[in-house]
């Protein structure tokens, strides 16, 4: 099942306290991106966010976006702008000290 374009317009819209997002598409999913760190994706009309140390205080569960994907965290609990805020940066920093 393909994500929609109503529910990545939301999950825009809730990431607007993060810098410099962008998303593309991908074979009717979608790939997050912060100043160019790929931090996660849309995937079935679920948020998930690449497995860091830096992000596992959220203690998510998680999942895997498509078959033969590594396994990510699921973002449940989109709604909070503030605490989705914090996951994603949290991921980013973790991601970034990877370069």
């Amino acid at each position: 099942m393909a994500s929609t374009r109503e529910y990545r317009d939301y999950i825009l819209e809730q990431l607007s306290e993060v810098p410099k997002i962008t998303c593309r598409p991908m074979i009717g999913e979608y790939l997050l991106y912060s100043d160019e760190v790929l931090f996660g994706g849309i995937y079935d009309d679920r948020l998930l966010v690449k497995i860091v140390p830096e992000n596992a205080q959220f203690k998510m569960p998680e999942s895997i976006p498509y078959d033969g994907a590594k396994s990510m965290y699921l973002v449940e609990d989109v709604d909070d702008k503030e605490k989705l805020a914090e996951i994603v940066n949290n991921t980013i920093i973790g991601l970034s000290d990877k370069k």
